[in-house]
C-alpha cells in the first residue's frame, strides 16, 4: 500500500512538472504572434491570455442567471462593429482554452444558451490547476519575456503588479485599458474539447 502510494505521489509530481514546463521558443513564438495581431497589448493581456490558457476561465460558476444576466447586456449593449472580426481564436501558448466571440451568437452561427453552457461547464471542471502551479509556469514564462527586451509600454508597472495579485494567491486579472479601448473583447471562455465537439464546426460551415 505505501509503495502504492509513493508511485501516485510520484506520477502526481512528474504530472505537475510536466504542466509547468514551458520552452523557451514557445513562448517566444506566442508573444510575437499576440503582438502582431494586437499591437497594443501590454504584458496584462499577455499575461491574461497565458492564465486563461492555463486555468480556464476566471471564477467557477454557481449562479447561472447571473452569468446569462451579464451575457444578455453585453449582447444588447455592443454592436457588430464593436467587435473583432474574429470568432474563436486560441488562449496563450497551449491552445488548451479558445475565446468564442459574442460575434458568433449576433450572428446565429452559435446559440446563446449554446455558448453558456460550453463556458459554464468549461469554468467548472474538475481539472482547474492551483494557483501555485500556474504562478510557477508563469515565472518560466516571464523569464523567457523578459529576455526579449520588448518595447512595451508600462512593462515594469504590469509586471510588479501582476507579482502583486500571486503573492497573494490569486491570479485573474482584466485586460489592460490600452487593450480594451483598441480591440473591445466581448467573448466567452470553452475549453478546447468542449469547443471542437458543439461549437468550431457550427463556426466553420459558414468561413
Amino acid at each position: 500500500m505505501e509503495v502504492g502510494n509513493m508511485k501516485k505521489g510520484l506520477l502526481l509530481s512528474i504530472a505537475l512538472m510536466m504542466s509547468v514546463a514551458v520552452s523557451a521558443q514557445d513562448v517566444d513564438g506566442f508573444v510575437n504572434r499576440q503582438m502582431q495581431a494586437y499591437p497594443k497589448s501590454r504584458l496584462l493581456d499577455i499575461y491574461k491570455s497565458c492564465f486563461q490558457d492555463y486555468m480556464g476561465a476566471e471564477h467557477l460558476v454557481s449562479d447561472r442567471q447571473r452569468v446569462k444576466a451579464y451575457l444578455d447586456e453585453e449582447l444588447n449593449t455592443t454592436s457588430l462593429d464593436d467587435l473583432m472580426p474574429w470568432y474563436y481564436e486560441p488562449c496563450g501558448i497551449d491552445s488548451s482554452y479558445y475565446r468564442v466571440s459574442i460575434r458568433a451568437i449576433k450572428e446565429s452561427l452559435v446559440s446563446e444558451d449554446l455558448l453558456l453552457n460550453a463556458f459554464i461547464r468549461s469554468a467548472n471542471t474538475e481539472k482547474r490547476p492551483s494557483a501555485e502551479s500556474w504562478s510557477k509556469r508563469w515565472h518560466k514564462i516571464i523569464g523567457t519575456i523578459d529576455q526579449m527586451k520588448l518595447d512595451m509600454p508600462n512593462f515594469q508597472e504590469d509586471k510588479q503588479f501582476i507579482d502583486s495579485v500571486l503573492s497573494v494567491g490569486k491570479y485573474a486579472i482584466s485586460h489592460s485599458p490600452d487593450y480594451r479601448e483598441a480591440y473591445h473583447p466581448h467573448y466567452r471562455i470553452v475549453e478546447r474539447r468542449i469547443f471542437e465537439k458543439e461549437i468550431k464546426n457550427l463556426i466553420d460551415q459558414k468561413e
